[in-house]
């Protein structure tokens, strides 16, 4: 498994929309271990290929924010929302590409989703709560949305701002 470097807003590739994966192959399951890597070292609770620069419809998650219980690493791949409630939940969103800055955003509370998995079965599931809200960020990303797409121009104009602000400055510390 190797770290992949996460890009940071504003990138183009970010506002993409992701190509289907057309089968499960070594390439595929490689870049599944690396984002769930990454993702975990970050450390954050979901990761779109977009986000390391591979503008494939595949997501990795794992919101399981207990200490006590056991990671539960899903890999998702062509994912689609077969359902979703009209109750809305609102939930203080944040993305590792727009580092330490957050919003609140409505989405449904729940969503049941279709993927394939790393096994090139069909899979579905129902998520609700903290699940529910990181699938839907995810999936967005394949769609080359991101959270702050969500929240007022005023306030996305003022982050992208700090991630440019931020990018100077990691660009001057690696010079």
């Amino acid at each position: 498994m190797t770290l992949r470097p996460i890009l940071i807003h504003p990138d183009p590739r970010l506002k993409k929309q992701c190509e289907p994966v057309a089968r499960i192959t070594p390439d595929v399951e490689t870049l599944a271990a690396d984002m769930l890597a990454t993702m975990y070292d970050a450390p954050g609770i979901g990761l779109a290929a977009p986000q390391v620069g591979v503008l494939s419809r595949i997501f990795v998650m794992d919101a399981q924010r207990d200490p006590e219980a056991e990671p539960r690493p899903m890999v998702l791949i062509n994912p689609e929302v077969t359902w979703e409630s009209e109750e809305p939940n609102v939930y203080d969103e944040g993305c590792l590409s727009i580092p330490d800055q957050y919003a609140e955003v409505t989405r449904p509370a729940q969503v049941k989703m279709s993927w394939l998995g790393l096994d090139g079965k069909q899979h579905e599931e129902d998520f609700d709560g903290l699940w529910a809200t990181c699938a839907q960020h995810e999936l967005d990303h394949l769609n080359g949305v991101l959270f702050i797409d969500h929240i007022s121009a005023m306030r996305r104009q003022m982050i992208t701002r700090k991630m440019v602000k931020l990018k100077r400055e990691r660009a001057r510390e690696k010079a």
